[in-house]
């Protein structure tokens, strides 16, 4: 039987740890070039996988913790359609995931409509909690949310929940029984916190797809993936007195004036007092920007969306605004690729910027260039979710063309495989690492896998980085 952890001793099992906040490596020095590294650095060569399923560097394996459509929720239902952003938990017993399912059109599993847990009957989104032992097995999984629309990523709270994210600004119409675009908070151990879900309308209404909350003024910063014209990144100032702790959010959004409590704001970022339209504009890794914020008039995008609620010349744009992860005292934020097509300035196959809240900077990390063949080896392209690794360096879900990896960048910048999906080219999503640091989970979105993935976390050093 199931038995939910009160928040204290949570904590006092290390969930924190496992957020970024105190297990996050640095990478400060991240400059990488486009491709991997000829010595093919990090965990060495990647080796076919006899099941074709998953290829992994020599000494590592992995375990199918759930599959669409074929595992069963406890209720009796197969698991739903299309796992991306993902959090992990420590419990007495092992782990719970807390999976989004990013169902929003045609896809074979919608997440049950369970009674209690459901936002809106008509759509298919939405979440599961996945419990699994301590070494990755899975013991059971449930609807923790439902009725939500294509949930995408999010992020985890320091009071240990997760925010998941509705990518999409889908109206109240049709099968539709509520306006759409919204954050929700999902308790990983106490099913009846989960009950009657509350939309965080003070977070927007808009294309979210990541969240990422600093710990220590319980600001909340979000990315929106968009286009015509291009999306935002956006924080949210809590109100005067406001303290992150279990409940705080729910019960600011259903108190008097809550649709619009604190402040919800865009980056607008300059280079010595000049605007910077667009992120694309940085070309350089190094390349450092000031940080300043500018309020949103409607966030609830009554009849504007937020996005188009600013010229470019007030705000910062960006292509693909995806994944972001707290650590190092700041924000990991990703925008995945730029096209001069789709209005950016330059063209690159991805971006990682950190944010620095205490600076008020945002710095590019690195960035990947032109990929010129995709379904080349060591050719990388279109970063998605991210994770800080507890052993240095950052983890990226690969969403481009061709070949689909989860990628590693080291502390100096130098990129390399860490596993292919050999099922098909769909992206990988969620990666997350244990409290403990053990397993790496992590999603294949269109093949409808979770896996857990174990092995010698921390015998990286072949790019010559200084050991962890």
């Amino acid at each position: 039987m199931h038995t939910p952890l009160s928040r204290r001793n949570v904590l006092r099992a290390g969930t924190l740890a496992g957020l970024g906040i105190a297990f996050a490596g640095s990478i400060q020095a991240v400059a990488g070039p486009a491709y991997a590294h000829p010595t093919v650095p990090g965990y060495g060569p990647l080796v076919p996988d006899p099941a074709g399923i998953l290829s992994l560097p020599e000494g590592f394996s992995y375990r199918i913790v759930a599959e669409a459509g074929k595992t069963l929720l406890s209720t009796g239902e197969p698991t739903p359609s299309d796992p991306d952003g993902t959090a992990c938990f420590s419990t007495r017993r092992g782990f719970t995931l807390v999976n989004n399912h990013e169902v929003g059109g045609d896809e074979p599993f919608r997440v049950p409509a369970r009674p209690g847990f459901t936002f809106d009957p008509g759509a298919g989104g939405g979440t599961t909690n996945i419990e699994v032992d301590h070494h990755g097995n899975r013991v059971r999984e449930y609807v923790s949310l439902a009725g939500t629309h294509n949930n995408c990523a999010g992020g985890i709270t320091p009071w240990g929940t997760w925010l998941t994210c509705e990518e999409t600004e889908q109206r109240k119409e049709g099968d539709f029984q509520q306006d759409h675009g919204w954050v929700f908070e999902v308790d990983p151990f106490d099913a009846e916190a989960n009950l009657d879900p509350v939309p965080l309308r003070f977070l927007g209404r808009y294309a979210h797809e990541a969240v990422a909350v600093d710990p220590r003024t319980d600001e909340i910063y979000l990315t929106e993936d968009a286009s015509g014209p291009n999306g935002l990144y956006l924080r949210w100032v809590p109100p005067k007195h406001f303290k992150g702790r279990d409940g705080a959010l729910r019960k600011l959004a259903l108190s008097e004036g809550g649709d619009t409590a604190g402040r919800l704001q865009a980056l607008a970022a300059t280079l010595d007092g000049l605007h910077i339209a667009d992120l694309s504009a940085a070309t350089e890794p190094g390349t450092t920007y000031k940080a300043s914020w500018v309020d949103v008039p409607d966030r609830l995008a009554t009849t504007v969306s937020v996005r188009r609620q600013f010229t470019n010349d007030q705000v910062t744009r960006a292509r693909k605004l995806e994944g972001q992860w707290y650590g190092d005292g700041g924000v990991y934020f990703v925008s995945s690729y730029a096209r001069i097509t789709d209005g950016s300035v330059h063209e690159h196959d991805g971006q990682v910027w950190f944010y620095d809240p205490r600076r008020e900077t945002i710095e590019l990390k690195t960035i990947f260039g032109l990929n010129p063949d995709p379904k080349a080896e060591g050719h990388y392209d279109g970063p998605d979710n991210i994770t800080v690794s507890p052993y240095g360096g950052i983890i990226l879900a690969e969403d481009g063309e061709g070949l689909s990896h989860l990628v590693g960048v080291s502390d100096r910048g130098v990129t390399y495989p860490l596993a292919r999906n050999e099922l098909s080219d769909s992206e990988f999503a969620g990666p997350v690492f244990s409290q403990d640091g053990r397993i790496l989970f992590a999603g294949i979105q269109a093949d409808g896998l979770v896996v857990a993935i174990t092995g010698p976390w921390g015998r990286r050093g072949r790019d010559h980085d200084h050991d962890h």
